[in-house]
């Protein structure tokens, strides 16, 4: 079967890792898949032109319900569509984009959420048959560079190399774009480095909203203990995790973090805005720990400084449950038994 899989591509954000990884998947049982990029298409005309060429696609899979599945509207090949999270947690709160995702979802012949929660919501927040969505949470996959050099990523990123072996790593994992946000915890972050300069704040990744990330420069820039690193391949991102006090998720919105559920497989505690997407997989406590404000962001990273048994509870818990409920097997037969049902007349 020759399947056409669409997505929001930048390089080194966690949409790319999960459609390369769903392509291998699709890959594995057999079939043809071509990726693409969203950006690559004007409009769904150009997307019904290709999937027609000859030898034509015989079905299209789509990653997120309103960018990507905008695009299927004009084609006549059976699709599905994967929930990216902004999708369900942002755009339904458009009226224009909501009827569209609504009109995408009807011809789905199925849908798959990441998590039980972003399920609730589409079925909340959109017209839909709830037999038609399920749920597979993302898979990990987790491989560190051992050629990594960590002196120089804190050069790189801006630190003088000195007291390398001292410094508190908070590493802030995200594309830089608004629903990120990134800012969020820079003043408070700040004030808590004036008090103990050994704790600094490494942002990473890459420049996905290029007038944003101006700001994003800016601000740290003139923001004392908060650093901006440039963006690396996987393997040198995860060396990275590894040598990090832990890892940091402020995002106004998410569906699945790949980052976070990274940092549990390689074993670094997690820090987490108080949102849907991320309360889905930090269980507060016990595999990592949330804040609802900056303030509590301090109070929380303070914590896991003076309590050595509860960071080795939740490095500990966090590895069960990425184990437990993250592993590739179940997440690769989903998609291969779904890809099948495109199939059927």
């Amino acid at each position: 079967m020759k399947l056409l899989l669409i997505a929001c591509l930048s390089p080194k954000t966690g949409n790319y890792a999960t459609a390369v990884r769903i392509r291998s998947h699709i890959e594995k049982a057999g079939h043809t898949c071509e990726l693409r990029d969203a950006a690559d298409f004007a409009s769904s005309t150009d997307v019904a032109n290709l999937v027609s060429q000859s030898p034509p696609f015989e079905g299209v899979l789509v990653i997120h319900l309103f960018k990507a599945g905008r695009l299927l509207l004009d084609t006549q090949v059976p699709f599905g569509v994967i929930f990216g999270g902004t999708d369900i947690n942002e755009d339904v709160k458009v009226e224009q984009k909501r009827v569209v995702m609504e009109q995408v979802l009807l011809r789905a012949r199925f849908a798959v959420a990441f998590s039980d929660r972003l399920k609730e919501a589409a079925e909340l927040f959109l017209r839909c048959q709830s037999s038609k969505i399920y749920v597979q949470p993302q898979g990990v996959q987790t491989e560190a560079t051992e050629e990594f050099c960590w002196n120089e990523f804190l050069t790189s990123s801006g630190l003088d190399g000195q007291h390398e072996d001292d410094l508190r790593v908070f590493l802030l994992v995200c594309g830089l774009r608004r629903v990120k946000d990134p800012l969020y915890l820079l003043e408070a972050f700040s004030e808590w480095h004036q008090e103990d300069p050994l704790n600094v704040l490494i942002v990473i990744g890459p420049k996905i909203d290029p007038l944003f990330s101006l700001q994003v420069e800016a601000a740290v820039q003139r923001t004392a203990g908060v650093f901006l690193s440039p963006e690396r391949s996987q393997q040198e991102l995860h060396a990275a995790v590894k040598r990090s006090f832990a890892v940091v998720n402020s995002s106004i919105s998410e569906g699945m973090s790949a980052a976070i559920l990274e940092a549990m497989d390689l074993g670094v505690p997690v820090l987490a805005r108080d949102v849907p997407g991320n309360a889905a997989i930090v269980q507060r406590e016990r595999t990592g720990l949330l804040f609802a404000s900056p303030q509590e962001f301090v109070h929380q990273s303070q914590r896991l400084l003076s309590d050595g048994e509860l960071r080795e509870r939740l490095v500990r818990n966090g590895k069960i449950y990425v184990e437990k409920h993250h592993s590739l097997t179940p997440e690769r037969e989903t998609y291969q038994r779904l890809v099948d049902t495109l199939l059927w007349a």
